[in-house]
């Protein structure tokens, strides 16, 4: 008995130091074992890494006490697997979210705490963050600013006279000009991102309110409507006079882009999160933004398109939550965003930031002009977001404006019955 008391006193003992040992070793959010805090930022910024790490480690020597273990998805599996990875807050203290329907699916599972009040906001431009607010109150804080416009080679429409044009006649003969002189008018990724992003512009002069998708996605209106179906009866148009590449709905991001920068389109239909990597391929590109007038000039609400997105937020799961916001209140100071904007070329959304970069001053020069929210945001059921980006390519492949606007609003009221 005494040698069968002897080897289960021995068994405990190894069981409390294995379990000692496996606790030194718990990563993400748990308290590390020399009594520092370790807390997740979890983002789809790949291409930022470097740049946020040296922001971390100025932070980890401001605060050391407290480590930031950052972790990145594509931006692909951060839509399909973020809300699942932040649920139990091992992951992701501080988390980036897009808006629209990411933003309010993360909402309605309760993974935002509130930063209503919190002294960071007097950083931002009020306006420019709303779309992380809800219900009142403000939920996380769109980081980056990008308008979402075509980008145009300031070189190639002065060679041919011409400049951005104020209204639809005067796109199309801008688009006709470059066509008939052996320049693509438009490259455009209609593979992939190219509907998403080209449909805002489109659409944002043509609909009836800035809410007008959140009423089709509760009833109130259908992409059946005028608004939707005079915008792909545009899309139609500049594909059947030949204003895009041969074969766009097989054209990626990639090969788009690249038909810009080798000068051979004179149009980008895509955004401003583009120029920084344009002018790095090709350092005498002369660009600039514009966007497609859809009505006659006295009709235009809007000159253009932005977007706030790149949401930082503090996980209402985390274990550190005081840790995971004195992170973001460093994110949230404007030499650290500078620093931020100026090595990864992105605009950002706070006060009195100074670019260095043409690029990023390109699209700071946007900042006075009328801009609507990128009404593509606004739409805040995924499947409703396809429905509408795939009736844009369902034109683009032969089906009628009409029929694509019919077989878009099928889904929409297969989702509102759910």
């Amino acid at each position: 008995m005494k040698t069968q008391r002897t080897r289960l006193a021995l068994l405990l003992v190894m069981v409390l130091a294995l379990t000692g040992v496996l606790s030194a070793c718990g990563g993400g959010s748990d308290q590390a074992a020399n009594g520092k805090v370790t807390i997740s930022f979890l983002h789809w910024r790949g291409e930022d890494t470097q740049t946020f790490q040296k922001i971390i480690d100025a932070f980890e020597q401001k605060n050391p006490n407290i480590v930031v273990d950052m972790q990145t998805l594509t931006s692909d599996q951060y839509q399909t697997t973020a809300q699942a990875k932040l649920t139990d807050g091992s992951v992701g203290d501080v988390f980036a979210s897009f808006p629209g329907a990411q933003f309010e699916a993360l909402a309605k599972a309760g993974l935002f705490t509130d930063l209503t009040g919190e002294s960071l906001l007097k950083n931002y431009n009020a306006n420019l963050i709303e779309a992380g607010s809800k219900d009142g109150k403000q939920w996380a804080v769109p980081y980056q600013l990008v308008y979402n416009m075509p980008i145009y080679n300031k070189a190639i429409f002065e060679q041919y006279g011409l400049t951005p044009p104020k209204d639809w006649d005067g796109f199309l003969k801008a688009c006709q000009t470059l066509k008939d002189n052996g320049i693509i008018p438009i490259a455009f990724a209609g593979g992939d991102i190219g509907p998403g992003q080209f449909m805002n512009t489109m659409v944002m002069n043509n609909e009836p309110s800035e809410d007008i998708f959140t009423k089709v996605e509760s009833g109130q209106a259908k992409l059946t409507d005028e608004f939707w179906v005079k915008t792909l009866t545009q899309f139609k148009e500049l594909n059947d006079k030949g204003y895009f590449q041969p074969n766009s709905l097989g054209t990626k991001d990639p090969a788009a882009g690249a038909l810009f920068i080798q000068g051979k389109a004179a149009m980008l239909a895509s955004g401003s999160y583009q120029l920084s990597q344009n002018a790095k391929q090709n350092p005498e590109l002369q660009q600039g933004l514009l966007a497609p007038i859809t009505v006659s000039a006295d009709q235009a609400k809007y000159e253009g398109v932005h977007t706030s997105t790149f949401m930082l937020a503090v996980n209402s799961r985390s274990k550190h939550p005081e840790e995971a916001k004195k992170f973001l209140e460093f994110l949230s100071q404007p030499d650290i965003a500078a620093q931020y904007a100026n090595e990864t070329g992105q605009n950002v959304t706070l006060k009195d930031i100074k670019y260095d970069s043409k690029e990023l001053n390109i699209a700071q020069e946007w900042a006075d002009k009328k801009t609507l929210f990128q009404p593509r945001y606004t739409i805040v059921n995924a499947e409703n977001q396809k429905a509408v980006t795939n009736s844009i390519q369902a034109v683009l492949g032969g089906a009628t404006p009409e029929q694509a606007a019919q077989d878009a609003q099928a889904i929409i009221d297969q989702q509102i019955g759910r």
